[in-house]
Formats: structure tokens, sequence, C-alpha cells
């Protein structure tokens, strides 16, 4: 196979992504994914703030909304953030630490695909008689009693998308325990690989308490059990610790990969190194450990009695210590920096006090009497999506921009990007920041309307001025992607002039073998030691020699396809002949996948040595 990219036709192109195990390759269709139904979640945002806006609106109807903000919800926490996250870990973790792909390509074909066909299944209920109608947390008393099969699309497509992220999380945390470059300790890696390991962590123990909960639910539903029915001897709350169990770790798994995308930024912008790295990383496992001993911070209204109530508020306090510690450590990068306000910096920057302002209210939730008064009101609505949208989201457009370059061999266009940045902070906070007061003035959560001469009405509308704002600039930000696609010029390995860490030493974009000779690494910031001993490239750590790749696979794909034709069955089997069979053959097609793959032998394929040097006398270094 040549190393050097050739011009291929549609359906080779399209066919070459369908088989892929190159983990740059897995991370931009994640990215795609990510990105279309954070579209999806983006318009169902819309509708809300468009009913909302006015007061007796009957844009939507109630029913309607109820689907719109739980399809909102699910979609982009589940099918949106996380997965955006997770292919940003794919595509830039294996080129941080030097290593050739990840530990286990296949299986993240794998973790792809299912977590597409999931997203898939969730969303085609909007067409077959009603999306759900629980909200995202989808609390068993509402999601037993919702009479639409929304709630098993959910169910069902929110385990299988599970499974994929699963997947996800033990794949790089092998890889980053495994496959670290020679001299890349763990105290030398970069803050991004650093939260993609603790990241992943929190996958793996805060996911299978959901994949209980839905199985349960699922059961519940379509198969006549009674976990959650009281009547028979069931009970609802046992979905809410399950689900908050999982609920809160997964805020971090959140937003710590958005603090690894700050760190790396700040650093590289204020072209310093990172202030406190070692405490940095300290402070990233106490977020980890702690982030499971806060979830009955949800259930503060629950009943839970005063002790448990107390635990979860000193727990709840507790967990802003790190996050503080990260706070000033990034502050510290910047004093005395030579900053740079390019487009990244600039995310970072409003990203600071943004999320402060999100902790701050979190904190005040901490306390238990207070959570009474502002549980359920739009006050919640504020916090959630100050550290989610002001944290998360936040990073995730940091990302886009500083990474695009590296992955893509482009450069997207600073000017519609600092606009992008402008229309989206301001649309933010006129969103959001009015929403605390509304809450404080008594407006719930969740409610589709309400009435004219309450005080509402201003604050709705400055509100869904806003997120007009902010779709505005998420257009922006789509013309930058195809302007930059059509005209964008090739960049350098080092595009932005102040790379610091090893992925920024090889080409943009990187080959598919990421680095002909595994680098030596001599240190934190490895490129830039490099740099400042007038090097252009890492020092490599082994003679040219051949190199061993995966070959591409379409079973990934047949496996997900047979567990999304399953689902079908399963959620029609009470009341189609069909369902049965249906589900019968789903498996049959997953589970023979899977034996076709157990008994092929396959060994991959082998780059030959001469190979590598025509490329490098061809000017392709690494």
């Amino acid at each position: 196979m040549s190393t050097i990219a050739q011009k291929r036709s549609f359906g080779a192109a399209v066919w070459d992504y369908l088989t892929t195990v190159d983990h740059k390759k897995v991370g931009i269709l994640y990215f795609a994914a990510g990105f279309l139904f954070f579209l999806i979640g983006g318009i169902e945002a819309m509708i809300i703030r468009i009913q909302l806006a006015v007061p007796n609106n009957d844009f939507v109807s109630a029913g309607t909304f109820n689907e719109m903000m739980t399809m909102h919800g699910t979609t982009m926490i589940f099918l949106a953030a996380m997965p955006i996250l997770v292919g940003f870990m794919n595509a830039i973790m294996p080129l941080q630490i030097g290593a050739r792909d990840v530990a286990f390509p296949f299986l993240n074909a794998l973790g792809l695909w299912l977590f597409v066909f999931g997203g898939l299944l969730v969303h085609v209920s909007w067409f077959l008689g009603g999306a759900p109608d629980a909200g995202w947390t989808s609390y068993a008393s509402l999601a037993m009693n919702s009479t639409s099969h929304g709630v098993d699309f959910y169910a069902t497509g929110i385990q299988i998308s599970g499974f994929g992220t699963l997947m996800g999380g033990i794949n790089f945390l092998v890889t980053i325990i495994n496959m670290r470059a020679p001299g890349m300790t763990y105290m030398r890696m970069p803050m991004f690989s650093w939260t993609t390991f603790i990241t992943s962590a929190l996958i793996l123990f805060a996911f299978p308490p959901l994949t209980v909960a839905l199985f349960m639910l699922t059961f519940d539903r379509l198969f006549g059990s009674n976990f959650f029915n009281v009547a028979a001897g069931g009970n609802t709350i046992i979905w809410e610790h399950f689900f908050w169990i999982f609920g809160h770790p997964e805020v971090y798994i959140l937003i710590l990969p958005a603090f690894g995308i700050f760190s790396e930024i700040i650093s590289t912008f204020s072209r310093k190194r990172l202030f406190g790295y070692s405490s940095m990383v300290f402070a990233t496992v106490l977020i980890g450990f702690l982030g499971f001993m806060v979830w009955a911070h949800h259930m503060f209204t629950v009943g839970l009695g005063n002790i448990a109530n107390a635990i979860f508020s000193v727990a709840t306090m507790a967990i802003a210590v790190p996050t503080g510690i990260k706070i000033f450590n990034w502050l510290l990068t910047m004093w005395g920096g030579s900053i740079k306000f390019t487009t990244p910096m600039l995310w970072a920057a409003a990203f600071v006090p943004s999320f402060v302002m999100g902790g701050v209210t979190g904190i005040m939730q901490a306390a238990a009497p207070a959570d009474y008064q502002y549980h359920d009101t739009y006050f919640i609505v504020a916090h959630f999506h100050y550290v989610i949208v002001g944290g998360v989201v936040f990073g995730i457009f940091a990302a886009v921009h500083y990474y695009w370059p590296k992955l893509f061999g482009r450069m997207l266009n600073e000017t519609l990007g600092k606009i992008t940045w402008a229309l989206f902070v301001i649309g933010f906070h006129l969103t959001f920041f009015i929403q605390h007061f509304l809450g404080l003035m008594g407006m719930p959560r969740r409610v589709f309307t309400y009435l004219d001469g309450q005080g509402l009405t201003t604050g709705n509308m400055i509100s869904s001025i806003g997120a007009l704002t902010m779709a505005v600039a998420v257009i922006v930000l789509l013309i930058n992607v195809v302007i930059t696609a059509v005209k964008g010029e090739a960049v350098a390995n080092d595009p932005w002039g102040d790379g610091r860490s090893i992925e920024w030493a090889i080409p943009s974009p990187p080959p598919f073998y990421n680095f002909k000779q595994l680098p030596l690494v001599r240190g934190l910031d490895a490129f830039w030691l490099e740099k400042m001993e007038g090097r252009t490239a890492m020092t490599p750590a082994e003679p040219i020699g051949e190199i061993h790749m995966p070959n591409g696979s379409f079973i990934p794909f047949m496996i997900s396809f047979g567990f999304f034709v399953a689902s079908f069955g399963a959620i029609y089997n009470q009341e189609h002949s069909w369902g049965i069979p249906v589900l019968i053959i789903g498996l049959v097609i997953s589970f023979g996948s899977m034996l076709v793959r157990s008994l092929k032998d396959d060994h991959g394929y082998h780059i030959p040595k001469s190979e590598l040097i025509d490329d490098s006398e061809k000017g392709v270094k690494a």
C-alpha cells in the first residue's frame, strides 16, 4: 500500500471510511456523526426557545415539546458532545504519546459503528410513532407510563451506543498504558492525553450502571419484568440511583477532555510550559475519584434523609477544590506569557470565566436546603448549560480550530473563526445568564408555556434571541469549513508555529502510520525541547524498519447493523408477529459477523523499509 495519497473515486473513498480501522479516520467519522447530531440537537433547542419566546405560545403542542426537550438533552449529551470528544481522543491522543495506532484498531471501529447505529435508532423514533418523551434522564416513573415506543428506542439506542463508548474507553486505557513512545513516562504525557486516560477510566466504571438501568427498563417495557413497577413490588427510585451513578461521572467524562484541550491551547499560545503540571495531573485524578461520590446531589429532593444529604453536600463542595486548582493553573500559565490571541486562545479565554460561573452555581446547589428551592427551576437549566456549553462546547469549538490543520492539512479562516467566537459567546451569555433569574423568579423547567403577567416574558425573549445568535455562529462555522475545504492552503507540520507536543512534529495531515520512526521523548513538551536545540523534527528512538499495520474490515459495520435490526424486533415483538423473527435475524447478522471475525486469519500487512525510505527522498518527513 502506498503511503502517498492518491486521487480516488467517491465510491472508493466511502468504502475506505466504511472499512477503516485507522484511528485518525475513525476520529474524523466520530466528528462527522457527532456534529450531525449536534446540528439536530441545536434545531431541537431552537424549537424549544421559539415555543418559550412569548407567553401562551402554541408553536408546538405540549406533547411535542416534551419530545423536543427529551431529544435535545439526549442528543446533545449522548450523541453529540461525547462522540465529538471521543473523536478528538481517537485522532490526537495516539499522536501525542507517539503510538502508530490504538491498541485494538478493530474494536475502535466497532465502537464507532455501534455509536452511529445507536444514534440512528434513537432518531428513527421521530418517524415511527413518536420520539421519547420522558426527559433525557428518562426517570422510570415517567418512562414506564409513556405510551409510544419512543422510550423503547431511547433505551435500546443508548444501550447500543453505550457499548461503543465502553469499548472506546477500554481501548484508550490499554493504548496509553502499553503504547507510549520510548521516554514517554506518565509524567511527560501532554495534559490532553492525561485527561483522555482519566476519562477512559471514568467510562469503564460509569457506563456499567447505565447499562444495567437500561437493561432493566427495556425488560420492564418490552418483556414484562417489574424492576420499576411499584404495584408489583418494584422501585422507581432505583432508576435515579443507577442513572446518576452514571450521570454525574458523565459530566466529568465530558468536561475533563475539554480541560485537557484548554491546557494544550493555553500553554501553546501563552508560549509557556503549563504552570503546575504535576498538580494539574493530580487534580485530574482527584476529580475522577470524587466524581463517583457526589451522584445523590441530584436527588436531594427525593427524601434520602439528612445524613445522606449532608454527606453528598460535603462531597459536592470538596470536588470544587481540584477544579479550582486547574483554574488557577490556567491563569498562572497565561500570567507573564507572550499570549497570541488566535481563535483557539479566544475560546480558552472565554471558557475560564464562563465555566467558573457554572461552577459557582453548582456549589450553591451543594447546600441541600437551598437546592430544595432551586430544584426543578430554570436556575438548574442555567447552571447545567454554563457547565456543559461554557465548558464542553467551548472546548469542542476550540479544539476544532486548533487541531483542524493537523488533521486535514488546511487552516480554518481566522477571521471567520473570530466571528463564530464572538457571536457564540455573546449568544451563550444572552441565552443562559438570564435563566438564573427566571429560575429564582419561580419559572419551572420542563414547562411548555407560561402565562402573561408573571414577569417572565422579557427574560424568555432575551434567552430566545441569544439562542438564535448561537445558531448564526454555528452557520458561520459551517461556512468556514466549506471555504477551507475548497480554497484552503496546505500547512506545515507545526502550523501554529508554537507546538509543544510531538503531534506537531509530523506532517499535516499525518501519514497513516503516524511515525516512520518512533520518537525519543526527553521531557515534558518534548517537541518544544527539540526546537530549543535547533531541530525541526523529533530525535528518532529506532532505525527505519518495516512497520506492521492492521487491515481494514467491514465486519464492525455489520456487527453494529445487526444489533440495529435486532432492536426493531425487540421493540415491536409484543404487537407484531414479525418481531421475534426480525430480532433473530438481527442477532444472526451480528453473531455471524463475530464468528467470521473469530475464524478469519488476518495478520495485517507490513510497510516495507524501502517504501519508507522512498518517502523520505520524496520529502515526506516524519
